[in-house]
């Protein structure tokens, strides 16, 4: 059985411990393994308990048996062994998961993921059908029929989870976190039902633990303190705050202990402190019961079974102990108190602080005295207070001294504002009654401050609620409250102090009324009188001068004086000013604040003594106060801009720091990625120079070749220009001849190629049928399989390697292939080139001869022009000249026939005439001699001939050049030539 395979010592004791459960291996050197956490069944006769190791055994203190029930293999976080089915239960593990087990098949039943921190705490629902698992960061509420997420609360990281739980025998979810704030949830719709209030500032502790009672009323909070806070989850408020022996500084543990007689009302509660003791109290006497554990023996953590039995802990050594509860104390069980009880009258002195904070002590519960006891009390009281009166009005709560404050106000002149608080309600006494305020709360707002907010009007909403909850509070008190005009005024600056903590704010001003106001209300509605000429007598004792001015201007105290009180100096003072004037007055007699009032004035005497009118003291009051606002203002707006400007140095540091990190996290991949370069381009050039090695000798042939071939080939290509050249239209003739027979070289080189390719590769494959069939007969020899496929590998590889090599040559061959065909190209290119040049020059030297012709063809013209005008020259000389002769001849013979005849005077004339002869003369044919007329006909046919056949050459030469132009322009290859 699994019973015999692990080796617990079990130590019976018939007194407090049951029984002493120590883990040891059975290895030769035996070693502890430690327990972590421990948890009661339903019943309370079962517990489980899981070690570091991951091992879970189930004890049976009924049957007196255990068992292993299963092997984890991580420790344990947390355990719950209180579900719907008996039989199962949760473990919390050390990698953040949830499983569920069952102790009879020893099965896994479920596991549940979501956690991403360690789980310290599982709280299981009263129908067991629900569980809450919590971490740091997250609680989580499943559903254990389904085992399936329900919900999750997430918060901000800066805000951390102490524990979230259900309360007892309801549906409630109480959630618990680090900055003391706590909350109750509805468990199935969860629904924010309430919140707790803050604790006193006096007894301020960071929660680590809580307990809650049975009955779900009773809330116990502790921490890093000696301070238990009791809250009362019904009235929702602190009732009680109860103050361990000096020895306890930390709780670390908190346990109600069940009782069969208080019906879920646990009055007793378990704490274990820091010493590793587990004490355990009774909350309404406060008397120490039993304790368990020691410093020798200290306890790590502990748990109770629900029927209060026993008491199952883990020690810090490692073991488990059991402790009868019947054993531990005979108080626990008696019976139940009776059902009548008496009434009796409260006491008629005021409360004092003791009231809400009680300490514990040990030793037997004390019986109420009788009232001759009483009396004697009082007198031994009576003789106290005569003979020490002293050292009992020096001595103040939380073991403070007024002398010793008051040394230290007069040395710094205020007290630490960490500790202000702290003394001041020490100083005063307050009483901090939550029962009293919460009646007075209770009854609302008063009539008479409903319209606050119409006659002082403050911005924040929050201080206006304070303020009216607070005055509605002392109307409720006191009546006469209700109608004091300047209670606003005199409580305001105490609401901005206390606004978080509305009791200590209403309990000191109460206490400022009776001890310091308590004099103003005797000529009510009045100013106080009588007050006021204190101040004045004093006044007149310390500077007669002064109160000279006033008399003479008629300024009374209620000018100079009452404004000051009625405000408590709020309206003149900054907040640090104020609150160490009220350091001295709180530490000192209550007539320091009326010589406050005094020395203000005595200080302010020069803009005082400087007033001559009623007017202008009220304006030196305004003043003063505009000018303290205005220094307050600039303070407040000087400290802003330090704090802007720390906070942009701050941020500009970070954004530097942020720089410098890129910048190193950039040179470090900048690092990263040469050296992988460098490590890819040795790589590459290690493959590169391996396969250039293997190529480098075919392809040294191969580029010879191929190098001779573009020689001859650059060669010819000469030649042909050359003949290009020197005969176009051959040299086209030619090229294609070229053409063709380099098509057919071409053609024969890759054919030789294949042949010499096939060749090759008949070769290599004849030597790799012969290395086959040498490798078969090394097969056959004994070679192993290994060889073989090594064998096979590198034929492969190599016939890779060869297939490679040839493709390359083939792609050399077709590249130089491809570099002859551009120098082809080329030439052809640069031979169009020079036709194109010749094809133009021809056009221009066409151009330049027709212009030669058109000038030619100008010129013919202008001469046929001069010719056709020398012809008409020529006729009119000729008739001219046959018109003179006929005229001589005429006249001689008139000469001969008449000599005595005399000359008529026309001659002249006629000469005249004749030598401009008019067109009628050369056109009148009849008139003409018939052989100087054949004679002119013949001349000017021999003209238009001549004209004629010059204008037939040059047509004929025209044509010629453009039957010549015509054909250079078809054939453009005779250019060249």
């Amino acid at each position: 059985m699994e019973q015999n395979t692990l080796p617990v010592l079990w130590s019976l004791h018939i007194g407090v411990i049951i029984v002493n459960i120590i883990h040891n291996t059975s290895d030769y050197h035996p070693k502890v393994l430690r327990f972590l956490n421990v948890a009661f069944d339903g019943t309370g006769d079962c517990l489980i308990a899981g070690d570091h190791q991951g091992n879970i055994y189930v004890f049976d203190l009924h049957g007196n048996r255990f068992n292993l029930v299963q092997r984890t293999a991580q420790a344990c976080t947390a355990l719950a062994f209180n579900l719907r089915r008996k039989s199962e239960f949760l473990v919390a593990l050390a990698d953040y998961s949830i499983k569920c087990f069952d102790t009879v098949t020893k099965e896994l039943v479920s596991w549940m993921r979501g956690h991403e921190s360690s789980v310290f705490s599982i709280s299981v629902h009263a129908s067991g059908k629900y569980a809450i698992t919590t971490s740091s960061d997250t609680a989580q509420l499943w559903d254990l029929d389904t085992f399936q997420r329900k919900r999750k609360l997430n918060i901000r990281q800066s805000v951390g989870i102490q524990k979230v739980f259900f309360l007892p025998l309801s549906n409630t979810i109480l959630s618990c976190f680090k900055d003391n704030s706590i909350f109750a949830w509805e468990c199935d719709t969860l629904f924010c039902k309430y919140q707790l209030p803050a604790p006193p500032e006096s007894s301020s502790i960071l929660y680590k633990v809580f307990a809650v009672t049975r009955d779900g009323r009773i809330l116990a909070a502790g921490g890093k303190s000696n301070h238990l806070h009791l809250w009362c989850l019904e009235a929702r408020q602190l009732f009680r705050i109860i103050q361990m022996p000096t020895k306890v500084r930390a709780i670390r543990h908190l346990e109600f202990l069940p009782d069969s007689f208080d019906a879920g009302s646990n009055q007793v509660l378990g704490v274990l402190s820091q010493d590793g003791i587990m004490r355990f109290i009774n909350m309404q006497t406060c008397k120490l019961l039993f304790e368990i554990g020691s410093l020798d023996e200290g306890i790590s953590s502990s748990a109770i079974s629900p029927h209060g039995r026993y008491i199952a802990s883990i020690m810090e050594n490692g073991s488990l102990n059991i402790y009868s509860v019947q054993a531990l104390t005979q108080e626990i069980n008696k019976p139940p108190p009776p059902l009548v009880k008496v009434i009796e009258d409260l006491p008629k002195n005021k409360l004092s602080s003791s009231d809400l904070k009680m300490k514990v002590t040990s030793g037997r519960v004390q019986q109420p005295a009788k009232s001759r006891e009483s009396k004697m009390q009082t007198r031994i009281l009576k003789q106290d207070l005569t003979g020490d009166f002293e050292s009992k009005k020096n001595e103040l709560p939380d073991g403070l001294n007024k002398k010793r404050l008051q040394i230290l106000l007069k040395g710094y002149g205020e007290y630490p504002t960490k500790y202000r608080m702290f003394i001041w309600r020490s100083l005063l006494q307050l009483p901090e009654n939550h029962t009293a305020f919460s009646t007075l709360i209770d009854k609302g707002t008063h009539v008479a401050f409903l319209n606050l907010q119409k006659k002082y009007p403050i911005k924040s909403r929050k201080l206006l609620r304070v303020l009216q909850r607070t005055l509605s509070a002392l109307a409720h008190w006191s009546v006469i409250f209700s109608d004091t005009p300047y209670l606003p005024l005199l409580a305001f600056p105490f609401v901005k102090l206390f606004q978080n903590n509305q009791l200590i704010c209403f309990e000191v001003i109460a206490t400022l009324i009776i001890n310091w106001c308590q004099h103003w209300f005797e000529y009510f509605p009045n100013p106080p009188i009588n007050i006021l000429s204190m101040i004045e007598n004093v006044l007149a004792f310390h500077d007669k001068e002064l109160l000279q001015h006033f008399i003479d201007h008629d300024i009374t105290s209620q000018l100079y004086a009452w404004p000051l009180l009625e405000t408590v100096f709020s309206e003149v003072l900054t907040r640090e000013e104020w609150l160490k004037l009220f350091d001295n007055i709180f530490s000192n007699h209550p007539s320091f604040l009326l010589m406050t009032v005094v020395a203000y004035n005595i200080c302010s005497r020069t803009p005082l003594l400087s007033c001559n009118l009623k007017d202008d003291f009220e304006t030196v009051e305004d003043m003063q106060a505009k000018v303290d606002q205005q220094r307050v203002e600039d303070e407040a707006w000087y400290q802003k801009q330090e704090l802007l400007r720390k906070a942009e140095e701050t941020r500009r540091e970070m954004l530097l720091q942020e720089e410098e990190k890129m910048i190193q996290q950039r040179q470090r991949l900048a690092a990263v990625k040469r050296e992988l370069k460098v490590k890819e381009m040795h790589l590459q050039d290690a493959a590169r120079r391996r396969f250039l090695k293997l190529q480098q000798d075919q392809q040294e042939m191969e580029l010879r070749r191929l190098d001779d071939e573009i020689g001859r080939k650059v060669y010819m290509r000469d030649r042909e220009i050359a003949a290009t050249a020197r005969d176009l239209e051959m040299r086209q003739l030619e090229l294609e001849s070229q053409k063709r027979l380099y098509e057919k070289n071409l053609t024969e080189n890759q054919e030789a190629l294949a042949k010499e390719m096939r060749a090759d590769a008949d070769a290599y494959r004849r030597k790799v049928d012969l290395e086959e069939h040498m490798f078969h007969k090394l097969i056959e020899a004994g070679e192993t399989q290994s060889q073989k496929t090594q064998k096979v590998i590198k034929e492969n590889l190599a016939k890779a390697e060869q297939a490679c090599l040839n493709t390359d040559w083939q792609i050399q061959s077709l590249h130089k292939q491809k570099c002859d065909d551009l120098q082809r190209n080329k030439c052809y290119q640069e031979v169009a080139k020079l036709l194109r040049e010749n094809r133009r020059k021809e056009i221009e030297i066409i151009n330049a001869m027709v212009e030669e012709e058109a000038k030619k063809w100008k010129e013919a013209e202008g001469k046929e022009f001069r010719l056709r005008s020398a012809k008409k020259a020529s006729a009119l000389s000729d008739a001219s000249r046959k018109w003179f002769l006929k005229q001589e001849i005429n006249a001689a013979v008139e000469h001969a026939e008449n000599p005595c005849h005399k000359e008529e005077p026309r001659f002249q004339n006629e000469q005249d005439s004749s030598c401009l002869p008019r067109t009628s003369q050369l056109n009148d044919s009849s008139e003409m001699d018939p052989s100087t007329q054949i004679s002119l006909n013949r001349r000017a046919v021999e003209w238009d001939t001549t004209g004629q056949n010059l204008i037939k050459k040059v047509r004929n030469l025209r044509q010629r050049l453009t039957a010549r132009a015509r054909h250079r322009c078809q054939t453009p290859h005779l250019l060249a030539a």
